[in-house]
């Protein structure tokens, strides 16, 4: 069936769905967006990856719409998890990051979607009515991007053999981020911080910071 103005559910009661973003406002505004499409739509909030898991296994939810960059579980590690306890449960990813890597690692994880922050609202009422619906969705731009890395030779990068939590790691190194406020931004230690910084190094074939900021520029991994 299709609710008020569109977002569709499938059946009764009304489509009920997890905004989970860990900042208050960016919540806030994508709740706005979702009622002022359908008011009698029901909308739950979680601020952080382990909130988010447990409203998905207390309630029932048609969609979880979900950012990947939150302090302490990564947002992809949480996104997998959904996929495991909830098969059936879509999940739409809305970003800030709009480098292909993220884009790929998200649908490889599980994600029924992805959009950046930038979008208009229709485009995101789009999305969310196609995820529901049963299908995928990818921004037109996202999309070509998609297809010019399918282009390209198949032999994967060395960014590429990172783990999710390694990618993190790497992109907060890049983005000039000492060891402290990576741990803070992530809520890990210092040590475990220094231990990722080593993965990356070894795995990359990287020594000084200097060259993952400039590999990190040279392969778009930076805004």
């Amino acid at each position: 069936m299709t609710c008020g103005n569109g977002i569709p559910g499938k059946g009764y009661p009304m489509p009920k769905l997890l905004v989970v973003d860990d900042h208050a406002i960016v919540r806030k505004a994508l709740l706005k967006i979702l009622k002022d499409s359908d008011a009698s739509i029901s909308v739950d909030e979680a601020g952080n990856g382990q909130e988010a898991l447990a409203r998905v296994l207390q309630a029932s939810y048609e969609l979880v719409l979900m950012d990947i960059s939150m302090p302490g579980r990564g947002g992809l590690e949480v996104l997998k998890e959904i996929r495991s306890r909830r098969p059936g449960l879509p999940v739409l990813v809305i970003s800030m990051h709009s480098e292909e890597e993220y884009v790929v690692r998200a649908l490889r994880a599980g994600a029924s979607g992805y959009l950046t922050k930038d979008s208009a609202a229709e485009e995101l009422i789009e999305a969310i009515k196609k995820v529901v619906e049963g299908g995928r969705y990818v921004s037109a731009a996202l999309a070509e991007t998609l297809a010019f890395r399918l282009g390209q030779d198949d032999e994967a990068k060395p960014h590429e053999t990172l783990s999710d939590r390694e990618f993190e790691v790497f992109r907060l190194i890049a983005a000039g981020k000492k060891p402290s406020q990576i741990a803070k931004t992530l809520h890990l230690s210092v040590k475990t911080v220094n231990t990722y910084r080593e993965r990356v190094l070894e795995k990359m074939g990287l020594k000084p910071t200097a060259e993952i900021i400039r590999y990190a520029i040279r392969n778009n991994l930076v805004e």
